[in-house]
């Protein structure tokens, strides 16, 4: 571990400040070797198409999601899409598998409950 200090304030560094090329250009191949990445996959779920009070399985773990859920211990909602007052779009993350879904049909349903 490297440190560099800088006005009173110390700034840890995996790597050292100064690298020859080819050494550099070696230890980044090493690191983004061992990094696993993950392809950032949407579901796309249209509400209007399950059956029963909304609750629906995370289509990548089946753990169940329930729109009574407020806890957000089993999910997180990450973005919400308004046109105008009325929620068109809601895209949640399952907090067991951190798989996105985006959620559809909130329009329909909403003229279903006037």
């Amino acid at each position: 571990m490297y440190s560099l200090h800088v006005s009173n304030v110390v700034i840890l560094l995996s790597l050292p400040l100064f690298f020859e090329e080819p050494e550099l250009s070696k230890t980044f191949a090493q690191r983004r070797g061992k990094r696993k990445t993950k392809q950032l996959l949407v579901r796309e779920l249209d509400l209007t198409k399950i059956q029963g009070k909304g609750d629906f399985p995370c289509p990548n773990c089946g753990v169940t999601i329930s729109p009574e859920d407020e806890t957000e211990d089993i999910y997180t909602i990450l973005e919400e899409k308004l046109r105008g007052e009325v929620l068109e779009e809601l895209v949640i993350q399952c907090n067991k598998c951190s798989s996105r879904i985006r959620l559809t049909g909130f329009s329909v349903l909403e003229m279903d409950n006037v």
